[in-house]
């Protein structure tokens, strides 16, 4: 459901900025754009975090945070008396950030380690740079090739319709093949590549109404890959490894996928001058996506899904427990002696 709005966003921008710049102008369509965000930016300040599977609750962190720095100070002054309140303060708040960017080190490299994961990621970034190429020139190409009056409505109609009945329905036939990793890839590399052939065919028809059929029919198998593609990146990875796996992949695709390529089309169309040759090469992209996809259909893939995280959930009991040995021992004999 999350990843179905994702192209819907993207086509109701086509709509929506058609509409409001045909009437009034492209500056108003930013204004209003601000104006509906407003409430979302609000919320993502005052909302309450989820508790995530594999990560202690965040007073439990705040605790352990505050014994640690506590345990520094006793460090600190059975060290050395003498120094300074000031510097004993800024090697507190170099110990815990430094603590941080070591375990972030740590699971970057896990993460990098982790095949199926960077097979899965390369597929996607190959895959969005053909969606982003789309998004930007398609009304553009739509218009030249075609010579379509609307083109901003006709595509954005065309996508918001494939992007949810695409998602839903990549969701619902990953549950019916049974979810698993290798069907998971089974999945991408069949529907990317039937959707790179309608894709590919509706561009070498000079007939707009065949090519819109054929492309709406390519957008459909495209826009199915969002389930698969995120439940890999969600189970060959821990529990406490998700988040961080869900951002990399997100910051890959846009860094090397969607970012690049509307510039990099931008200079193939200037070279050859001609939007569909341009539209069939970046088309033709979509196969090596596939191709990528394929290949992690034989990989070995573990489904870490459930498995039980590093960093179990800290109770009041495992606060307790991080008590010095010492205090612990002089605690138990003081009870000892305490019995009749």
């Amino acid at each position: 459901m999350f990843y179905m709005f994702i192209p819907t966003g993207y086509a109701a921008g086509y709509v929506y900025g058609g509409l409001v710049g045909d009437h009034f102008s492209w500056r108003y369509a930013f204004f209003g754009e601000a104006v509906f965000m407003l409430p979302f930016a609000i919320l993502g300040f005052v909302i309450k975090p989820l508790q995530l599977k594999g990560f202690s609750p965040a007073e439990s962190k705040k605790a352990l945070t505050s014994m640690e720095i506590a345990s520094l100070e006793v460090q600190d002054s059975d060290v050395s008396v003498v120094k300074g309140s000031m510097k004993s303060s800024k090697s507190k708040c170099a110990f815990v950030d430094l603590k941080e960017v070591s375990r972030f080190m740590k699971d970057l490299k896990v993460l990098l380690l982790e095949k199926v994961f960077v097979v899965n990621v390369i597929g996607y970034i190959t895959y969005n740079f053909v969606l982003g190429a789309y998004s930007y020139w398609g009304p553009k190409a739509g218009y030249s090739i075609y010579n379509m009056t609307n083109a901003d409505m006709i595509f954005g109609g065309i996508t918001i319709f494939c992007g949810i009945v695409g998602t839903l329905a990549g969701g619902y036939a990953l549950d019916s093949i049974n979810s698993t990793i290798s069907n998971a890839f089974k999945l991408l590399s069949a529907v990317t590549f039937v959707g790179a052939v309608f894709c590919f065919s509706a561009f070498c028809f000079k007939s707009m109404y065949v090519f819109l059929v054929l492309f709406a029919i390519g957008e459909l198998f495209v826009f199915a890959t969002q389930a698969p593609v995120n439940y890999i990146c969600l189970h060959c990875v821990k529990p406490s490894l998700r988040p961080l796996s869900m951002a990399m992949s997100t910051v890959a695709i846009h860094l090397f996928g969607d970012v690049p390529s509307s510039p990099l089309v931008g200079v193939l169309q200037d070279q050859i001058n001609s939007w569909r040759k341009t539209a069939l090469i970046l088309t033709s992209i979509l196969f090596p996506a596939a191709a990528i996809w394929f290949i992690g259909i034989f990989m070995h893939s573990v489904d870490r899904f459930n498995e039980e995280s590093e960093h179990p959930e800290v109770t009041t009991t495992d606060i307790s427990d991080t008590a010095p040995l010492l205090d612990r021992k002089a605690a138990g004999t003081t009870e000892t002696w305490a019995e009749p």
